[in-house]
């Protein structure tokens, strides 16, 4: 099945957004005075961005309703779409993230296949999703499964193929797979047809001292290893309407203030060089 141009909607447009982990160090104990969720809206808003991908925020699982109807609230308010990510796909759990996507007013969700205590065969998976699907597409929420360095490219594209079902479909994610030795464009040429979500960061490698080997780590978008014109050629988001996600892996630098400015830089960076294209 190839769905390549079919037209998948999950907005008006490709759009540019921000994830919670463009502002990961900034929303982590790791700072003296974390942000809130409502202040990362604040700060996206305020950057010129009208969508954000609350991806892996713990805090969100167990909020109260009005909690949740508050972040909807400060997101209407400063005119931004939202949308949901999380790991794992036992069923009970992505009916709750279902749930929650309907109180967001998310018409995504992202995820990975494996948690702790649950790493689901390929069948298992395709099982999985077809019970769970027809809830979703009844929603209106599409799952998109982010390809990384756990779960073998192929075998996720095994698992979309059986459950067949446009509502399901790749978080595309050409970093992540590097460290299984999955190489970005072959990446990107295999998930092509099926991609409802584009997460973009850059990444690169560096020697370590003593040239005993390199580290891989996160680079300001346009300086590193993402051929990001080659992943657009091939996933044509403006055409089908696929969002575009700003992530960072940034590492934590010698002070707080050093990583807070160098990740508001890297994100100011981000948002530059999309919109430049």
């Amino acid at each position: 099945m190839s769905r390549l141009g079919t037209g998948s909607r999950i907005g008006q447009g490709s759009r540019i957004g921000l994830s919670s982990y463009a502002f990961f160090w900034q929303l982590s104990d790791k700072v003296a005075e974390p942000l809130s969720i409502h202040q990362a809206l604040e700060r996206t808003a305020a950057l010129g961005v009208d969508l954000f991908q609350i991806c892996d925020y713990a805090p969100l699982e167990t909020m109260p309703d009005s909690e949740l109807e508050a972040v909807r609230a400060t997101a209407d308010r400063l005119g931004i779409s939202l949308e949901l990510g999380t790991k794992g796909i036992r069923p009970e759990h992505l009916r709750k993230f279902l749930r929650l996507a309907g109180i967001l007013g998310s018409p995504l969700l992202r995820t990975m296949f494996n948690v702790p205590g649950h790493t689901p065969t390929a069948e298992e998976a395709v099982a999985i999703f077809k019970e769970v699907l027809p809830e979703f597409e009844a929603a209106g929420v599409k799952i998109a499964v982010e390809t990384y360095e756990q779960v073998p490219t192929n075998r996720i594209l095994d698992v979309i193929r059986g459950v067949d079902s446009p509502s399901l479909g790749i978080c595309a994610d050409p970093a992540n797979t590097v460290a299984a030795l999955e190489m970005p464009r072959e990446v990107i040429d295999a998930v092509a047809p099926y991609v409802l979500n584009m997460h973009i960061k850059d990444f690169a490698f560096s020697r370590k001292d003593g040239w005993v080997g390199f580290t891989y780590a996160g680079a300001p978008l346009g300086e590193g290893l993402l051929d990001y014109d080659y992943m657009v050629s091939k996933f044509a988001p403006h055409q089908r309407n696929i969002n575009q996600i700003v992530e960072h892996w940034l590492p934590w630098q010698d002070s707080e203030a050093d990583t807070i400015r160098l990740e508001n830089q890297w994100t100011q960076q981000s948002i530059e060089f999309l919109r430049s294209k």
